[in-house]
């Protein structure tokens, strides 16, 4: 008896540093290249193509002024949040909205167009893209704002109804007709019940869209041609491209890209583990 106790307790401290060892590991491979991205963009071009790893040998702040103003950054930071804000508000919304009506009104045609919203998840957005491309051109909406925003809230919806209709068919009923007796109306109810009832969820879907729409890349590259519409990611596509080919302010553009990210993960994180922690994707 005590001999298989040791054993066991042998066989969780070997599993338990295992894991640790497993954990350091994945933690340098993830933190690893933002550290070096980091380095890296406070060397001159000339230092990096001789020696990529080496460390600065002084911060050349340099990089990141000239990226700041030869890319308009602060213009395309402008646009990325823009996007981000309106797209993110429209499809949370739409999609909350959508989830209330699928879970709650058990009409016959319901299941069909919850199924047609799921498949929404198969299609791709290259799959799309030229007859998305026509079709915005031939409306008179390419190379516009409002064109961007469209497939943001299009390609984000399928996920986040299914998200907000997993979630709304989990909470009871006896609230909804509770509203009802006293009442209220099917929009009273949607707004006063089930709103504050699915916070953890919208949350969720919150950060989803806005992380999504921020990194988005295609749409912007392919539906807009003035740079004043252009959004972060494809601003900083162009330090790789005819703009320039100095890696200096490439890595100094990236950094600057990917703080705001890193930023809104760091304050946000607790709400996203509370959004699945509380059944954002339950049946």
């Amino acid at each position: 008896m005590g001999s298989t106790s040791l054993r066991h307790r042998k066989d969780m401290i070997a599993w338990r540093i295992f894991s640790y060892i497993f954990m350091a590991i994945f933690t340098f491979l993830a933190i690893a290249p933002l550290l070096w991205l980091f380095y890296s963009s406070l060397k001159p071009h000339p230092d990096i193509v001789r020696n990529i790893f080496s460390l600065p040998r002084e911060f050349y702040i340099r990089n990141y002024l000239v990226a700041w103003e030869r890319g308009q950054l602060a213009m395309l930071i402008a646009n990325s949040v823009f996007y981000s804000v309106v797209a993110t508000s429209i499809t949370v919304v739409l999609a909350l909205s959508a989830g209330y009506g699928l879970a709650k009104f058990n009409y016959r045609i319901s299941k069909l167009i919850y199924g047609f919203f799921v498949m929404g998840l198969l299609v791709t957005a290259h799959s799309v893209l030229v007859p998305l491309f026509v079709m915005e051109t031939r409306m008179g909406i390419a190379d516009t704002r409002f064109g961007v925003i469209l497939p943001y809230v299009g390609f984000g919806l399928p996920f986040m109804i299914y998200l907000a209709t997993s979630y709304i068919k989990g909470i009871p009923n006896a609230l909804e007709e509770s509203a009802r007796i006293d009442g209220a109306t099917y929009l009273q109810t949607f707004w006063h019940v089930i709103r504050p009832s699915a916070a953890p969820v919208v949350a969720t879907m919150t950060i989803f869209a806005f992380l999504a729409n921020w990194n988005e890349f295609v749409f912007v590259f392919v539906l807009t041609s003035r740079q004043s519409l252009r959004s972060l990611p494809v601003g900083i596509n162009a330090f790789a491209g005819g703009m320039s080919r100095d890696y200096g302010l490439l890595f100094a553009a990236l950094v600057i890209g990917t703080i705001p990210m890193i930023l809104f993960y760091l304050f946000f994180h607790r709400h996203l583990k509370r959004g699945f922690a509380a059944g954002a994707v339950k049946e």
